[in-house]
């Protein structure tokens, strides 16, 4: 049996398109599209991530009272010296905005999807992360909320993971967070 569907929705701006085909115990995610995938059983499911632009993420992130800074003063996504959000999942930003809700600190993004961090499919040019001041309030906030899960391999930052699977690792002058989902 082959079947194929596609859904496509609109979400503030950005249109996030979800393709799942189920052939055999395997799925089709759309052509060219960043794909997230679960398995569940034999069967596994593909669905597009959302990105957004630098204004769209830009003022998400403003409305919602996040802040950000760049050493460079600029948002140009390959120069290293920038902060930039193009091309970030909405998830991410949506995670930003959850973790200041529930923290009630005062948030600002130091990092985001500029070149000159370490790659990977969960990593900064991918979207998935966010770095952040690491103020008393946020750094009490982290450590206290979630739960201590070891040393991250490599730089042997401690990190700590949310009931959602989000995982802050404290580096040596930043939170590295990575946002699987919206949750904090």
């Amino acid at each position: 049996m082959n079947a194929k569907t596609k859904f496509g929705a609109a979400l503030g701006g950005t249109v996030l398109t979800v393709a799942l085909a189920v052939t055999g115990g395997t799925a089709w995610a759309a052509p060219g599209s960043s794909t997230a995938s679960a398995t569940a059983g034999s069967a596994t499911a593909s669905a597009a991530v959302a990105k957004l632009h630098q204004a769209d993420a830009a003022n998400r992130l403003r409305n919602a009272g996040v802040g950000w800074s760049s050493s460079g003063n600029c948002t140009n996504r390959n120069n290293p010296h920038c902060t930039s959000f193009e091309q970030i999942n909405l998830a991410t930003v949506q995670g930003a905005i959850t973790l200041k809700n529930a923290s009630r600190c005062a948030l600002t993004i130091t990092g985001g999807t500029e070149t000159g961090h370490a790659s990977g499919t969960y990593s900064h040019w991918n979207g998935y992360k966010l770095d952040f001041n690491p103020t008393t309030c946020l750094s009490n906030y982290i450590t206290g909320a979630f739960t201590y899960i070891g040393r991250r391999a490599g730089d042997n930052a401690p990190q700590y993971r949310a009931a959602s699977g989000n995982i802050y690792a404290r580096e040596s002058n930043h939170w590295d967070v990575l946002f699987y989902s919206c949750g904090c």
